[in-house]
């Protein structure tokens, strides 16, 4: 089970990271050229938020099963100085939940503004900050510093 939802949880990032893009374009768009907030707009908002989401709860399932965050949650002085243990032990769940925090309250925000040009802004800026900190927090196949593979099989 943990390999599968490993895998799940490797292939959603794909999905929040296409959602967050094409929410933020939708969003600069509307913001930077005064256009109309339309259902589209308001359909990448939630779609965005929403593969957060169910990324968000793949991420805490594995965590709690994951027998990396064992060892660093019953090992917690030595696994401090392991960089890879100290990063899925602690780094990445924290950013991540960051992050998730951001978009979710950016989506809300974005959701009650009264208008176009508001909910365009608000909606790049909180997202913005929320795809930032995820792609500073992803263990990506390129990284120096953790790396894992970009797909996982299932």
């Amino acid at each position: 089970m943990y390999n599968t939802l490993l895998a799940l949880h490797s292939l959603t990032r794909w999905l929040v990271l296409g959602s967050l893009i094409f929410a933020l374009f939708r969003a600069y768009r509307g913001w930077l050229l005064k256009k109309q907030f339309l259902k589209t707009d308001s359909v990448s908002r939630m779609v965005a938020a929403s593969a957060a989401h169910v990324q968000l709860v793949f991420g805490l399932w594995l965590y709690f099963i994951s027998p990396i965050v064992a060892y660093f949650l019953h090992n917690f002085h030595t696994a401090m100085h392991e960089r890879a243990i100290r990063f899925f032990g602690m780094e990445h769940v924290t950013m991540m939940l960051i992050a998730i925090t951001i978009i979710t309250i950016g989506a809300a925000k974005a959701k009650r503004k009264p208008t176009d040009k508001e909910k365009f802004k608000t909606m790049a800026i909180w997202f913005t900050i929320g795809l930032l900190i995820i792609l500073s927090s992803v263990p990506w196949s390129f990284s120096p510093l953790i790396s894992r593979p970009n797909f996982r099989p299932l």
